[in-house]
């Protein structure tokens, strides 16, 4: 997952990574500025818990339209600030607006009261209210749709948000704002801020906030959580993964194929759950090293904002820098480049890296750019003891004819998600999170909703 930057910053700046040009530059609030900013947000939150569901849901929707009619518009800004090829960031801020529907459609049947069958004479009910402010740390690689996934639901069930975003990501930070003071949410009721990680730090301790989510990296992920539980404030942690890509043996090899380089070099294999570690059988190891170069050659490299472009550059130079030094120590520890490897600036050329063994940091850390990693396996025993042999947990997919085989292999896996025969990706519909060092918690669908709500539990006794 993309990194929270820790070293203290005087600015949140934009530089396109593709031309290292710098075009804008945010000053950060000042300790004073955030103070009444705070104020200014659980004072609306005073007011925002008090209006309807349906009055919040219908600002929810206008703003998904906005997301869809603006969708190149703001597809542009991702892909100047952090590389994305463009029409990957219009899809991102396309994804956006249906999550807005999704729960414009389904929050209401999330939030709504249960009851509970008691002994005659007495009901119980179940009431889902807000907590207050909510603060979220979000990450630059997917800069629209991170922020929406933790916002909507968040914002539904009655909470206000603050959002601390990356800081090379300030743009799109901005038009966050912009879009939802456009689409008519008052004051107050999203904020976001230019801050500091000692400023992030006060602000998790200051009462006003209630809750924090961070999508980020594990090492962000422990901070924050230390932060929270020291203050009693609940938390969702969206952290790393070194997620599996498991070819079972009778997986016909070209489907395979064309699913791995697809979920491994989107977003220039910049996502928490791209497909950083790809199993196969030993005896088609060779016939899979073919097929993979063939493919990943076909990748072209260049200016995220040309349509043919399928891969751009890392986001910052600091990350193509520490790729390749993790390259690099696997190969001086016996893996061997396949294709690729090459770097220039922030430019990391498609590579398949193949021989990969547990020990070396293309198994046992988390590899954030286009690093394929191909591991061979002989049994289905030891490709389930390997994927689960990482800090992380995820999601793993498996891909198979045998589709009964593979449910039967499901348990066995330490993860937050399991996919057959699709690569992994995030969906309004289902609850989104991973376990151990990914992280703990849950966006998205029924339980993202209820990730900051008093779960309040409600007696009546009638016959009293």
């Amino acid at each position: 997952m993309a990194s929270m930057v820790y070293h203290d910053l005087n600015s949140f700046e934009s530089i396109n990574p593709y031309t290292g040009e710098k075009f804008a530059r945010f000053e950060l609030l000042t300790d004073s500025e955030l103070d009444k900013t705070l104020i200014k947000s659980q004072e609306a939150f005073l007011k925002w818990r008090k209006t309807s569901l349906k009055e919040r849901l219908a600002l929810i929707n206008a703003l998904s339209n906005l997301l869809n009619e603006e969708a190149t518009t703001y597809g542009q800004t991702i892909s100047l600030e952090m590389g994305k090829p463009l029409r990957e960031a219009i899809a991102e801020v396309k994804k956006c607006a249906v999550a807005c529907k999704y729960y414009v459609e389904h929050a209401p049947s999330h939030l709504k009261p249960r009851k509970v069958p008691l002994e005659t004479g007495r009901t119980g009910e179940v009431r889902y209210e807000p907590l207050g402010v909510i603060l979220g740390i979000m990450p630059w690689n997917f800069p629209f749709w991170q922020v929406i996934r933790f916002a909507i639901p968040t914002l539904a069930a009655g909470n206000v948000v603050m959002v601390k975003h990356a800081p090379n990501t300030p743009r799109s930070a901005l038009m966050l704002q912009q879009l939802f003071a456009r689409a008519g949410f008052p004051v107050g009721i999203y904020t976001n801020l230019f801050i500091s990680i000692p400023q992030v730090s006060s602000l998790i301790a200051r009462s006003e906030i209630a809750g924090v989510s961070l999508t980020g990296s594990t090492r962000a992920g422990r901070a924050v959580a230390a932060l929270a539980g020291q203050h009693l404030k609940p938390s969702v942690l969206e952290l790393g993964g070194s997620n599996s890509l498991i070819a079972l043996p009778d997986a016909p090899v070209q489907k395979v194929v064309e699913h791995a380089v697809n979920a491994r070099f989107m977003n220039a294999g910049q996502s928490c759950i791209s497909a950083k570690r790809i199993f196969v059988p030993k005896d088609k190891y060779e016939t899979y090293i073919k097929e993979l170069t063939i493919r990943i050659k076909r990748l072209k490299m260049g200016n995220p904002l040309m349509d043919d472009t399928h891969i751009g550059p890392v986001a910052r130079l600091d990350l193509a820098e520490q790729l390749e030094k993790q390259v690099n120590a696997s190969v001086e520890l016996g893996a061997r480049v396949h294709i690729g490897a090459q770097r220039n600036g922030t430019i990391f050329t498609p590579t398949l890296l193949t021989h990969v063994k547990p020990g070396m940091p293309a198994f046992d850390e988390e590899l954030f750019g286009p690093v394929a990693v191909l591991i061979g396996y002989s049994s289905d025993k030891e490709v389930v003891q390997l994927a689960n042999n990482t800090p992380y947990g995820l999601g793993t997919a498996l891909f198979t004819e045998d589709v009964e085989h593979a449910k039967k292999l499901i348990p066995k896996f330490q993860d937050g998600a399991v996919y057959i025969n699709e690569w992994i990706h995030s969906d309004p519909r289902l609850p989104f999170g991973g376990v151990k060092d990914s992280g703990y918690g849950r966006e998205l669908s029924e339980e993202g909703i209820r990730a900051f709500v008093n779960v309040k539990s409600v007696v009546v006794n009638s016959a009293f």
